[in-house]
């Protein structure tokens, strides 16, 4: 289709968020547009001194039940959706006495943020937008001849063009068509998960969702690949997290700050996780997040060069002051202090993200994963063990220490890409074995990890000497449970179900080990 200008005549103005509207509105005033609007709509016009017309008279019908119905008319949806050039469509407005409408700008009732204030279920009803979408959908159906607005941000561009042009290009009218159909199919996604919530219903026959982007990322995994970051709901994390300072996020950046900061949120103490291409090199919880830093530091410090940070606390200038020591690329937590912001100032490049809370890790929610032709949705791993939960399987049960760094060292095993074997002491990892093929091959990694790590320490003895080991899946051979023992492990926790059991069982009682069973699995892949 060639390119056209169309002269904005007449413009329908209804909308629920205000921003922008009377200086959009008096733009269109000045190019001569006549202005056509509903309820608050208008009368914010007329409060700023705009020439304005009411919608029940251009239908000649009032608005009825209680604002339901107001723009649901052929005098409304007619003007809109006349192909100009067609004669019979132009006969038809003119033998039914309906004029063109050259503009449509709505912005919906504000569903989704209704849902997230939680408000009765009658009100979320009301709060379903009928007509809104509809004219929507309408001029974006007829946008070689309507412009459509649905968000403030539009405004400034179709009112430059009807400055320079005297009306909307075909190209900008395209453009914001496409914008609108993705506006009408996200609020209705956003309606219909809540539906599908309300009844309880976790998978529907139609799974819909929507997302806003938020960023354009320069590339995505590697640089031959496109990306963006799209935020799809109000769960305290990277996506609504306030960047600080530093560079622009790139698309592993995000995805390792987010395994950071769903890891660090599992703890109860003040925490530091230590990420490095999305698994946990170095993970602590203690009384403060300085000391954390430097026992999470100690497990990997080759692999936390360069890594990603997240704390479960704000952070302070102690604990700034050690992370700016090595080259760190992220650090995310819920706040900050001026004085740990003045620090991180200092090193121009680290990008500080202050989240302002921690996500639940117990929080409801779906998981996706895209396979071809299609997507795999999960519920999120929102399972957390406890001491109530764990079943001492050997004969020797594990002491207070050992229980307490056996539920620990479980908690990080969950955020471990699978096949992960974790040691830890002291509520510190110590050494950790990510995204092997074999269980025994993480243990034997782990436990080299935790003989480095000594090493870069100066101590004369492996990390793991003294530690216990999770094991985020059962133990399908003894082997891997014997390279635990070997490496020091003196206590074991893995969720249990193999057929040999026992067999692991036994090797543990042979070495003195004691073990708990979980009965919940981590697989992460």
């Amino acid at each position: 289709m060639t390119e056209s200008v169309v002269p904005v005549r007449r413009a329908l103005l209804s909308v629920s968020d205000k921003t922008g509207l009377v200086e959009f509105a008096r733009a269109l005033a000045r190019s001569g547009a006549e202005l056509i609007s509903t309820g608050g709509t208008a009368r914010a016009l007329r409060e700023a001194g705009l020439a304005v017309t009411e919608v029940s008279a251009v239908t000649g019908f009032p608005e009825i039940l209680e604002g339901r119905v107001k723009t649901l008319t052929p005098q409304i949806h007619g003007g809109i959706l006349a192909r100009r050039e067609k004669p019979d469509h132009l006969a038809d407005l003119d033998r039914h006495g309906i004029a063109p409408i050259d503009l449509v700008a709505v912005t919906l009732y504000p569903f989704e943020d209704t849902v997230r204030g939680r408000a009765p279920f009658a009100d979320c009803i009301e709060r379903i937008d009928i007509g809104g979408p509809a004219m929507i959908r309408a001029a974006a159906k007829n946008h070689a001849a309507v412009a459509v607005a649905t968000d403030p941000s539009h405004y400034a561009r179709i009112a430059e063009e009807v400055a320079q042009h005297g009306g909307t290009t075909l190209a900008t009218r395209r453009r914001l068509a496409q914008e609108a159909f993705a506006r009408t199919a996200a609020y209705d996604a956003a309606i219909a998960s809540w539906f599908a919530d309300q009844e309880g219903v976790l998978f529907p026959p139609r799974l819909t969702f929507g997302g806003t982007r938020v960023q354009t990322l320069r590339y995505g995994e590697n640089p031959h690949q496109e990306a963006a970051f799209y935020v799809t709901e109000a769960r305290p994390g990277v996506a609504t997290a306030v960047q600080v300072q530093g560079k622009e996020l790139s698309y592993n950046n995000i995805a390792d700050t987010d395994a950071a900061y769903e890891c660090v949120a599992e703890f109860d103490d003040p925490a530091i996780v230590i990420v490095k291409h999305a698994n946990p090199c170095g993970v602590a919880a203690a009384r403060t997040l300085a000391e954390a830093w430097e026992r999470a530091l100690r497990c990997d410090p080759v692999s936390a060069f360069g890594g990603i940070v997240a704390a479960n606390r704000p952070l302070d200038r102690a604990v700034a002051e050690r992370i700016t020591a090595i080259f760190t690329e992220v650090v995310i937590a819920p706040d900050a202090t001026e004085d740990a912001k003045a620090v991180f100032a200092a090193k121009k490049n680290l990008r500080l993200l202050l989240a302002g809370g921690l996500p639940d890790p117990a929080a409801p929610g779906l998981a996706l994963r895209t396979v071809s032709g299609g997507f795999l949705a999960q519920t999120r791993d929102a399972a957390r063990i406890d001491r109530a939960g764990l079943r001492v399987v050997t004969k020797r049960a594990p002491t207070e220490a050992e229980l307490a760094d056996l539920i620990f060292a479980f908690r990080v095993a969950k955020h471990v890409k699978s096949n992960a074997i974790v040691y830890a002491k002291d509520q510190a990892t110590v050494g950790i074995g990510a995204g092997q093929m074999s269980r025994v091959d993480s243990a034997r990694i782990a436990a080299w990890k935790a003989a480095e790590a000594a090493k870069q320490a100066g101590l004369g003895e492996s990390l793991a000497r003294g530690s216990v080991v999770a094991s985020d899946a059962f133990f399908p051979f003894a082997d891997g449970l014997i390279a635990a023992a070997e490496a020091g492990a003196t206590a074991v926790i893995q969720p249990g179900g193999s057929v040999r059991d026992a067999e692991v069982i036994a090797a543990a009682d042979e070495r003195g080990l004691a073990m708990v069973f979980t009965g919940t699995r981590h697989f992460r892949h």
